[in-house]
């Protein structure tokens, strides 16, 4: 989803999307944590 937004913003240069793209990274960020200690938990290895 990030790509794609990406490639909207590049190709529009719409300061809404790239809002829209800061606050996918920004949600992707902060969501990494918690999936990485899930799969710990798990020992299921991130690929």
């Amino acid at each position: 989803m990030i790509e794609f937004t990406w490639n909207v913003f590049r190709q529009t240069g719409s300061v809404d999307t790239y809002l829209l793209l800061k606050e996918l990274e920004r949600q992707s960020d902060a969501n990494q944590p918690v999936m990485q200690e899930e799969n710990e938990e798990l020992n299921i290895p991130l690929v």
